[in-house]
């Protein structure tokens, strides 16, 4: 009896995918050069039908010639000839670009690493391994979308170190993408251990060749003709179009959260750039109201302009979705062009669940997170792809935090998350002495932490709330310092430094003897859950992911907190 590999069966397009892991290279999408140069495309399109516009409205609406057309001052002088091979020249010269192009850019996917070479003059190669893939995201843009295609940014640990496949085709892409985080987990390393040992029991006779093993006879399935593919084709771009951001055979059905619109358009106009508009409104109603003019011209083109700032944002965080898989968490989002990207367990080193002042009278809440290699697309709303909750409320919050985090999903957390959410109070939490009130007189009591056995949880801000989670296995190292107040009052801050990113884990004010007790737990219980750790390959072993049965560690007096 043979043992079941992790990640279950396979999709038609992970096994339509395996040709290309087999440590060749390949090339991209035909349609790439295309793709890569679109807005070249576009802009040259815009100018021929800038300067055909009087002979297109005379052809239909018969309106008289005023003169200064290119193409007729190219037929009143008799260079039709040349105007023509001119444009063959340039168009067999883009072609040839193109193809050459496309021809010296290809990619390469081994047992360790990603490789893609590019470049026609001068060669580069990038390469990324497998066991410092941080994320990667299937992103597709509408003209890619119309092509059928996508693109694979694979966001991996380091400065400028993503390695990105762009393009391939819709259905490739997906299945690529759950291929290489097969092949980073372990997975088809235990998949290729366990054919051995099915091949070698076969070989002995322990076990008889598989059951219904019929081959479908050839051309069962042949299309009818060019109409017939043309159909196909088109059935095919309009299904990619119409469905799901998250693919329902890796994910669940439905999304853990759902943001209705009126909620994400509230969260955009209650933002920091909206006061900031309505400044300069004001300064443009007071410029009109003592004349000057000057102002309209220098103020209102950017006015206009934050207009299509708030519908980017707005139709980039429709059809937002977020669901776990068996290869971490997806995120998903966009309408016209769309993106889905999957972090790996243990790929997060810090998280932050904060609200803003002013959405604090609706309940609303936004979380953050760190991890040491980013995608170079945009996130929902337009913010860094490091934002895994755009707004959401409580409930949104602890679903998140459950997918994200999955062990810290006990009863005991819920309630110290909510705690360093919303309250005031210490509620389990080790805060600020009252002494702390002369350098942080509205936050103090806020201030304060918890040390679990995995974690710790760091809670501050008293007009901007917020609530950091560090996982100690990601915790690179941990600051104390004291200024001369603080060593006046016997008080001190730490920092906690994890990778770069938005998260920033500090807290200032706490007690000096309780800052080193903090920062001898925190070390000594760090290093064992680094060593525990084994979430770089989690479909080999169990992985550590997040909070192991995390609990609420004791102050020096013995004291739960």
């Amino acid at each position: 009896m043979t043992t079941r590999i992790p990640g279950g069966p396979l999709s038609a397009e992970e096994r339509a995918a395996e040709r290309f892991t087999d440590g060749e290279w390949h090339r991209l999408h035909p349609a790439t050069p295309l793709l890569r140069g679109g807005i070249f495309f576009i802009a040259v399109l815009g100018f021929v039908l800038s300067n055909l516009r009087e002979r297109i409205v005379n052809f239909f609406i018969g309106a008289p010639d005023l003169g200064g057309d290119p193409i007729d001052a190219i037929y009143n002088r008799g260079w039709e000839g040349w105007a023509l091979l001119a444009l063959a020249v340039v168009l067999s010269l883009v072609l040839a670009l193109f193809y050459v192009s496309w021809r010296m850019h290809s990619f390469r996917i081994t047992g360790d690493a990603v490789e893609v070479r590019s470049g026609v003059l001068f060669r580069t190669q990038r390469k990324a391994r497998l066991d410092r893939i941080q994320g990667i995201n299937v992103v597709r843009p509408l003209l890619a979308r119309i092509f059928g295609a996508a693109k694979l940014d694979i966001s991996v640990a380091g400065h400028d170190a993503n390695v990105q496949l762009a393009y391939l085709g819709s259905a490739l892409a997906d299945g690529l993408r759950s291929d290489v985080l097969r092949l980073a987990s372990g997975v088809r390393a235990a998949e290729a251990a366990e054919a051995a040992r099915e091949a070698e029991a076969e070989s002995a006779g322990l076990v008889g060749p598989p059951e219904g093993g019929v081959a479908a006879p050839a051309g069962a399935a042949v299309n009818s003709g060019a109409a017939g593919a043309v159909g196909d084709l088109v059935t095919r771009r309009v299904n990619e179009f119409l469905a799901p951001e998250l693919d329902p055979n890796a994910a669940p059905p439905e999304s853990v959260v759902r943001i209705p619109p009126l909620r994400l358009m509230g969260s955009l106009i209650l933002s920091g750039f909206t006061v900031f508009v309505a400044f300069v409104v004001a300064i443009l109603i007071w410029g009109a109201a003592s004349g000057a003019i000057w102002l309209l011209v220098v103020v209102l083109p950017g006015l206009l302009g934050s207009a299509s700032f708030y519908v980017r944002r707005f139709t980039k965080s429709l059809r937002y979705s977020i669901a776990g898989t068996p290869d971490g968490v997806r995120v998903g989002f966009g309408l016209f062009s769309t993106s889905n990207e999957t972090l790996p367990p243990g790929r997060i080193h810090a998280v932050e669940v904060l609200q803003p002042l002013l959405w604090r009278p609706f309940g609303w809440w936004q979380i953050r997170i760190d991890t040491a290699g980013h995608s170079r697309e945009k996130g929902a709303a337009g913010q860094p792809n490091t934002t895994m909750l755009p707004v959401g409320d409580k409930a949104d919050v602890a679903r998140v935090l459950e997918l994200i985090l999955p062990a810290f999903a006990t009863e005991e957390n819920r309630r110290l998350i909510e705690a360093g959410m919303t309250s005031r109070g210490r509620d389990g939490f080790v805060g600020s002495p009252r002494r702390a009130v002369w350098i942080r007189p509205l936050s103090w009591r806020r201030t304060g932490f918890v040390l679990l056995d995995d974690a710790v949880l760091l809670r501050r801000g008293f007009v901007w709330r917020s609530l950091a989670i560090v996982p100690l296995a990601r915790l690179q190292s941990l600051e104390l310092e004291q200024g001369p107040l603080d060593a006046a009052l016997s008080l001190a801050g730490a920092r906690f430094h994890t990778v770069s990113g938005p998260v920033r884990p500090r807290l200032a004010a706490i007690d000096a003897k309780r800052s080193v007790d903090l920062f001898e737990r925190v070390s000594e219980r760090a290093i064992v859950a680094a060593g525990a750790d084994r979430s770089h390959r989690w479909g080999s072993a169990p992985a550590a992911e997040g909070l192991h049965g995390a609990r609420p560690s004791t102050d020096p007096e013995g004291h739960d907190r």
